[in-house]
């Protein structure tokens, strides 16, 4: 994780960042539980005007499974909805995990239902 940081500190200075640099760096912190880091390098890609992708989500969404995160885990499927970006098996397998682990069993209801709805 501490290379993918100093990687993104770097571009960062020299005003290189990129897609691929966020998505390592955003990966790197979901693997290590970092829900809160990886969420601030979202909301800063959100704010340069960097798009954002499915992968990056649902490493932290995995990340919230992990962590037990049910609320934050459906804030960023909230999130997603509203940068457009399209939500997968990964995303809904994760969000209705974490509900189901954090005894939200009619949110995961809900989340297997929307899933089916949007194929």
């Amino acid at each position: 994780m501490l290379s993918a940081l100093k990687r993104l500190q770097t571009c960062q200075e020299n005003r290189k960042l990129d897609v691929q640099v966020y998505r390592c760096a955003i990966a790197a912190c979901a693997r290590s539980r970092d829900v809160r880091g990886a969420c601030h390098l979202l909301k800063d890609m959100h704010d340069k005007g960097i798009p954002m992708d499915t992968h990056m989500y649902n490493a932290i969404i995995s990340a919230c499974e992990k962590c037990g995160l049910w609320r934050k885990a459906l804030r960023l499927m909230d999130d997603m909805r509203s940068n457009e970006v399209p939500a997968d098996l990964i995303t809904y397998r994760a969000a209705t995990s974490v509900c189901g682990k954090g005894g939200q069993w009619q949110r995961a209801l809900q989340l297997m239902e929307d899933m089916r709805v949007d194929g």
